[in-house]
């Protein structure tokens, strides 16, 4: 998998991906602290309301910035976006109220919205080989992990010298990294132009997404995976401070712990992909997520707050491992359904579409914490993974020989909407 880092391009590019997501994931810890230090035990409605916000602006920016800018305008568009990003992250330090949190993260994931799909989009194109691409995605989704694993720990050293509030000038720093690494990037371009307007375009994406068997079975599994997910980002502070008494160091390790997991799905991905179809491998992670989250229901209705650490740090650790399982493999899903000049488009409307999906997860899991209690909140979450497993199970049909849904075949590979 190390291998692919020869690739000179995509080693740049993955290293642009690894500090702005190191700095993205201190701001993660210094968010949930943040909340925490404005809200108390309401801390879980602020995260969920918040994250909530950056969904919208997910869901409603992406897949026109995907449609609009040109190929040849990439690379200033990413380093520009990533300026942005750096500038607000240096503002949170100052915020007093919480209204003043909503709308810094509207206008930081409103750059985000930008950058993602921009960046997801370059990958394809940078390595062409389906074996190659692979690889690249498993790297790809490691450098998520240490967003999840890394920066909890690095948060953790960090706040036994500085109070939380330093960590936005790490996050502030990571981006800027990001932007020099991606301006010594040398970025293809497409020379064929996109037909249609802007809005024509965006739809393209979206056209081809829903009308792909494994696309629409890959939506169910991102809401499979925001369930899981929205329950560890949005309750972590809540269950360590207040149920667990923890401190914030804890609230970094506890999320390291599902970072970790992720980590060691991502490591293991590469080798199961090319030995088990896509399909089976990711809903066995579905149906592992839905499985950790009911026992740690049972657990947590039988046990209260006696859960404790032994309780909580495996659960994360397990979540994390199926919830990699889950998002990972989309990549090659969405190679598979589109031509290259079609890529961006389509890679816009999976970060809008799955976005909608923690739309509806991330003020659930916050809502459902403050009003009917972390044990509530396991139960409803559960729930909505197991509606988002059964869902792709009966959306994405089973493979033939050649590993192409009978579906995709006819649908995903010829794939232009005019």
């Amino acid at each position: 998998m190390i291998a692919i880092l020869r690739n000179t391009a995509f080693r740049r590019l993955f290293m642009a991906q690894v500090v702005a997501l190191v700095g993205t994931g201190l701001l993660t810890v210094a968010l949930a602290l943040l909340a925490y230090d404005l809200a108390g035990n309401q801390a879980g409605a602020v995260l969920g309301t918040a994250l909530a916000i950056k969904m919208i602006v997910y869901v409603t920016l992406a897949p026109l910035v995907g449609a609009t800018v040109p190929p040849g305008w990439r690379k200033p568009v990413l380093v520009a976006l990533d300026l942005v990003r750096s500038g607000i992250a240096l503002l949170l330090p100052f915020v007093t109220e919480v209204w003043q949190v909503y709308l810094l993260v509207a206008l930081l994931q409103s750059a985000s919205a930008g950058f993602t799909p921009l960046f997801q989009s370059l990958i394809p194109e940078i390595v062409p080989g389906e074996r190659d691409y692979t690889r690249a995605l498993s790297l790809s989704r490691l450098a998520y992990d240490l967003e999840s694993l890394l920066s909890p720990v690095m948060a953790a050293a960090l706040l036994a010298i500085i109070s939380f509030h330093g960590l936005f000038a790490g996050t502030s720093l990571g981006f800027l990294a990001s932007a020099a690494l991606v301006l010594a990037a040398t970025v293809p371009t497409t020379t064929t132009p996109a037909a249609g307007s802007p809005y024509v375009r965006a739809l393209r994406g979206v056209a081809i997404y829903l009308r792909t068997p494994s696309l629409r079975g890959l939506l169910a599994l991102n809401l499979c995976a925001a369930a899981g997910g929205a329950m560890v980002f949005v309750n972590t502070v809540v269950i360590v401070r207040g149920a667990l008494g923890g401190a914030e160091r804890e609230v970094a390790l506890a999320l390291a712990a599902f970072g970790g997991g992720s980590m060691a799905a991502a490591l293991s991905l590469p080798w199961l992909l090319d030995r088990i179809e896509d399909r089976r491998v990711m809903l066995f992670a579905a149906a592992a997520m839905v499985a950790t989250l009911a026992c740690t229901t049972l657990a947590w209705f039988a046990l209260g707050d006696a859960v404790g650490w032994w309780g909580v740090t495996p659960a994360w650790f397990a979540l994390g491992t199926a919830y990699a399982g889950l998002v990972t493999p989309g990549g090659r899903l969405l190679r598979r359904a589109a031509s290259p000049d079609d890529l961006p488009f389509l890679f816009a409307a999976q970060f809008s579409l799955s976005h909608a999906c923690w739309l509806l997860a991330y003020p659930l899991a916050g809502w459902a914490g403050a009003q009917v209690g972390i044990q509530g909140a396991f139960a409803i979450l559960c729930l909505l993974a197991a509606a988002g497993g059964v869902a792709a199970w009966r959306l994405w049909p089973p493979t033939n020989t050649t590993g192409n849904t009978r579906g995709d075949r006819r649908h995903g590979r010829s794939p232009s909407v005019r």
